[in-house]
């Protein structure tokens, strides 16, 4: 099969062909299932529900509210990473990206209970793990706190653990909760030897491409279980293409414009910054492994030593094909007197210029034009060639315990931890199209549909070059850390042991980012040389996985990267960077110190803790801010900045108790208060001002930000009616009194790109109240026949005191899940469905999700006790990513990622 030939035809939708593969798989193993039922068997259960009893055996046992998915569990689902692996538990919502570059295939970011991924602690093994970005604008936009899940694959995991209620021996970090990835250990295999071997091949439907994936496991143990070494690799590599229609932003239409003066009541209206046909494609390469050495040289003393590195290759082609009404409504000259277009034809709603054309005759030529103002280009055009770009991550970790006696334990953890995100080569070629007119139509959450009147866009034809450029840019994430800890059992009444301990670490998080103007003089001003167009257009299926019509603009012309690149090269005459990019730089550095006593207390049907952690925060952050009395960077394109340091100091104490009641033997009640605590985004924290000159926007940070603290308080009821099941509700509350959200301001800054001082619109980040309240329903049940369901909703209400949304707040989530298993044969369906969501900023603007539900089965079976055959489907439902501003008449992106298609060989011996 090559990478463009599956040899299937479908005539199905394919969540009818899902379901009725699912059916008939089922229906044809439940009669095997039948004949056999006369010979005599030892019934042992494993596989799904094995898994699923295991989880429900340590959620039930736990003192806390957690959520358990366990090795097998993740397994026999279509679970590629680990954040796909927990997205159908209680509580948890997942998205596919972290700032505002909008959504891929693969998901990459957790959140607990409708909050941002920031505030969500994930841990490996209990410690901290550094993570990197492959994506230039998570590199160095929105710096945040999450980790990356693109760089763990599930084959790692032996239990993960969604820990909703805090305690005071856990790790300090997530204010609504925290997520511990539990690696495999040696000594925990049953066999003496163990290999496993996974080889796959994925389709990717819209990239039209076929990969290989392998993972691979060797465990071995003594027969004396003394000494345990596990080694496991992985390589998987997949094409992604995205389809996608942005809309930068929305600003509002200047009273003084030539516009408004002719039409008052376009005053103020918002109109679109620019319509966007964008075509991402990428090819990913993961790569890694992992090596655990354990040693148990008595019954009381472990000795473990484990290492892992995960690297992402990510090299990525972006294309943008856009025109920008509100800067041809709103431009002025060098002077700032209004040069302005006025539409012959507009329409207006919701405030919202929906609507409007500009004929081609309104266009002055581009050589008039350019010098006193480039913004009169009817459209734009930016082919972004990344070559090289990937992040990785990587940890050793030295750990042990020891039993001193029969009364006290003792453990200690040591380790170093190392995230890299890189964009080495960032190159861009930049174009203008001249000599035509511009029209569009938003369509509410529907494609919009966009032209440009008197050209031919699918021709390289009526183009000025406006820029070139390449950076690199390079962000450091690195923790050292350490801790200690002592339990002693007293079974003293109530008290049935007390625990203690101590923790430090050092983590540095570092954004640098040199640049290198190759075209100095491609301004639009001269007849500078063109790259070399080989006749490409867009794919002829562009935008057809979300509904594109045929006003859709789909027919363009692209450059291919080499092309750009080899263009780059003529004009690159600097030898290197020449400048430095120090409005997106940012250094934190933060020393932490954490000490905490807990108490285990027993009594009759009942357990619980209660303890106070207490930690303390030097924070440092280094910021380059504009001018200053003795500035740096003369020869910077970005001007002259000063770099000045901020200290800070602050102590937490957090509380926090956890009890569970016994109110029968099926029946159990939690309660749980604590306080918690996260450190505020590194980009938050930095005060550099990055601006955007095309849309006069900017982003600034906020030295002086307190951490995000909360008062949670949680209760549930858990009914575990029958084996294999559970019917749960709970309900939460989280009082944030210094949630972090975004205020605007006016300010004055010189406009790079156009050569003069504009006004620019500033968000920058500010402490604020805010509270978080929902409910959990949860329910699985085994059923008759193999068969078994899993459901569960989530309901969420966040809002910040000024009345504002809560990034990550989903109202509703809900996991639907059904199984068939037997002996041989195993098969899933799961739906999984958010609500809409405040994603964060964008260009300085508020950017929401819309309401998303996605379709993923599974098929297994079982040859022999050595081999399986597998087949995994994501996004059966081919989902669209829709995205908007304030309110669905402001639409701000759409996109398609398609779907992928697993199948393979597991072997295992």
């Amino acid at each position: 099969m090559n990478g463009n030939e599956t040899g299937i035809k479908y005539s199905l939708t394919p969540i009818a062909a899902a379901v009725a593969i699912f059916l008939a798989g089922a229906s044809i193993a439940a009669h095997a299932q039948e004949a056999d039922t006369a010979k005599p068997t030892e019934i042992v259960v494993t596989g799904i529900r094995g898994s699923l009893q295991q989880s429900l055996n340590q959620k039930r046992n736990s003192d806390s509210l957690v959520e358990v998915v366990t090795a097998e569990d993740v397994g026999k689902m279509p679970d590629k990473n680990v954040a796909d692996a927990i997205q159908r538990v209680p509580g948890v919502n997942i998205s596919s990206s972290a700032g505002g570059e909008g959504g891929f295939a693969e998901n990459d970011r957790v959140s607990i209970r409708g909050t941002s991924p920031s505030l969500t602690q994930t841990l490996i093994n209990g410690h901290a793990v550094g993570t990197g970005d492959w994506f230039v604008l998570d590199q160095q936009g929105v710096v945040g706190r999450s980790v990356s899940f693109s760089l763990l694959p599930s084959e790692i995991v032996s239990r993960v653990t969604v820990q909703k209620s805090a305690q005071a021996d856990l790790v300090e970090g997530g204010v609504a909760g925290s997520v511990n990835i539990e690696t495999r250990r040696p000594l925990d295999f049953k066999q003496s030897l163990t290999a496993e071997v996974t080889l796959q091949e994925v389709h990717s439907d819209l990239a039209g491409k076929t990969d290989p994936q392998f993972n691979g496991l060797v465990n071995w143990k003594n027969d004396a279980k003394t000494l345990g070494v596990m080694v496991q690799v992985f390589s998987e590599k997949r094409h992604e293409r995205r389809d996608g229609q942005e809309i930068f932003g929305y600003a509002p239409i200047d009273p003084a414009s030539n516009a408004a003066v002719a039409h008052p009541e376009l005053a103020g209206v918002l109109a679109p910054a620019g319509i966007n046909s964008a075509l991402f494609e990428q090819t990913r390469k993961r790569q890694g492994g992992g090596l655990d050495i354990q040693l148990k040289p008595s019954a009381d003393l472990t000795l473990d030593f484990n290492g892992f590195t995960s690297k992402l290759d990510a090299a990525n082609y972006n294309r943008s094909f856009y025109n920008q009404p509100s800067a041809n409504i709103n431009a002025t000259d060098a002077n700032g007197n209004p040069v302005g277009l006025v539409p012959t034809q507009y329409t207006i709603r919701n405030n919202t210029l929906v609507s409007a054309l500009f004929p081609a005759s309104l266009y002055p030529g581009a050589t008039a034009v350019a010098p006193t103002n480039g913004q009169l280009f009817a459209g734009v055009v930016d082919q972004i060639y990344r070559p090289g770009s990937g992040a990785s991550t990587a940890y050793l970790d030295f750990n042990g315990s020891y039993r001193a006696s029969n009364n006290l334990k003792l453990s200690g953890d040591l380790g170093y931890t190392r995230g890299l995100g890189k964009t080495p080569l960032d190159i861009g070629y930049e174009a203008g199209l001249t000599g035509v007119g511009m029209s569009y139509q938003l369509n509410g959450m529907s494609p919009a549909d966009s032209s440009f009147p008197g050209g031919d866009p699918s021709k390289f034809a009526n183009v000025v070059t406006l820029a070139g450029w390449g950076s690199h840019v390079i962000t450091l994430d690195t923790e050292k850390y350490g801790q200690f800890d002592g339990e002693l059992s007293l079974d003293k009444g109530l008290l049935e042991s007390v625990k203690t301990g101590l923790r430090y670490s050092e983590h540095h998080r570092n954004v640098g980012w040199p640049e290198n103007a190759s075209c100095p003089t491609c301004d639009g001003t001269t007849n500078a040389p063109l790259p070399v167009w080989g006749g490409a257009t867009y794919p002829s299926n562009f935008g057809s996985g979300f509904g594109a019509g045929p006003g859709f603009l789909s027919n363009v012309w692209q450059l291919s990267g080499s092309a750009v690149q080899n263009w780059a090269k003529v004009y690159d005459t600097s030898g290197g960077p020449n400048s430095e990019n120090w409005p997106s730089e940012l250094d934190v550095r933060e020393k932490n110190t954490a000490a905490y006593i807990m108490a285990n207390l027993v009594g009759d049907q009942w357990r619980g803790n209660v303890g106070v952690r207490a930690v303390s925060t030097r924070q440092t952050t280094l910021t380059n801010v504009p001018g200053g009395a003795n500035p740096i960077g003369q020869n910077n394109l970005f001007g002259v900045y000063t770099p000045t340091t901020a200290e800070h100091n602050y102590v937490d104490w957090l509380p926090s108790a956890n009890f569970k009641y016994d109110l029968s033997k099926e029946l159990v009640a939690r309660v749980a208060a604590a306080r918690t605590m996260a450190r505020a985004d590194y980009s938050a924290l930095v005060g550099a001002v990055s601006l955007d000159d095309g849309t006069l926007t900017g982003n600034g940070g906020n030295p002086n930000l307190n951490p995000i603290r909360s008062n949670n308080y949680d209760t549930s009821l858990e009914w575990y009616f029958a084996k294999n099941s559970v019917l749960s509700v709970g309900a939460f509350y989280m009082d944030m009194s210094s949630y972090v959200t975004f205020g605007t301001s006016s300010v004055v800054y010189y406009n790079n790109t156009f050569k003069k001082f504009n006004t620019y619109s500033i968000v920058s980040p500010v402490n604020i109240a805010a509270k978080n309240k929902g409910m959990e329903f949860g329910y699985q049940q085994a059923l008759w026949g193999g068969f078994g369901v899993l459901a569960n909703f989530t309901y969420t209400d966040g809002k910040a005191a000024d009345g504002s949304n809560v990034v990550g707040n989903s109202k509703d989530t809900y996991n639907l899940e059904g199984y068939y298993e037997n002996d041989r044969f195993s098969a899933r369906l799961a739906y999984t469905y958010r609500s809409s969501f405040l994603v964060g900023l964008d260009r300085s603007f508020a950017q929401y999700m819309d309401g998303t539900g996605n379709l993923d089965g599974s098929l297994n079976y079982k040859i022999n006790e050595h081999f399986s055959l597998t087949f995994d489907a994501l996004n059966l439902s081919n989902a669209t990513l829709k995205y908007y501003g304030d309110n669905k008449d402001q639409p701000r992106a759409l996109y398609s990622n398609g779907r992928q298609y697993y199948i393979g060989v597991r072997a295992k011996i």
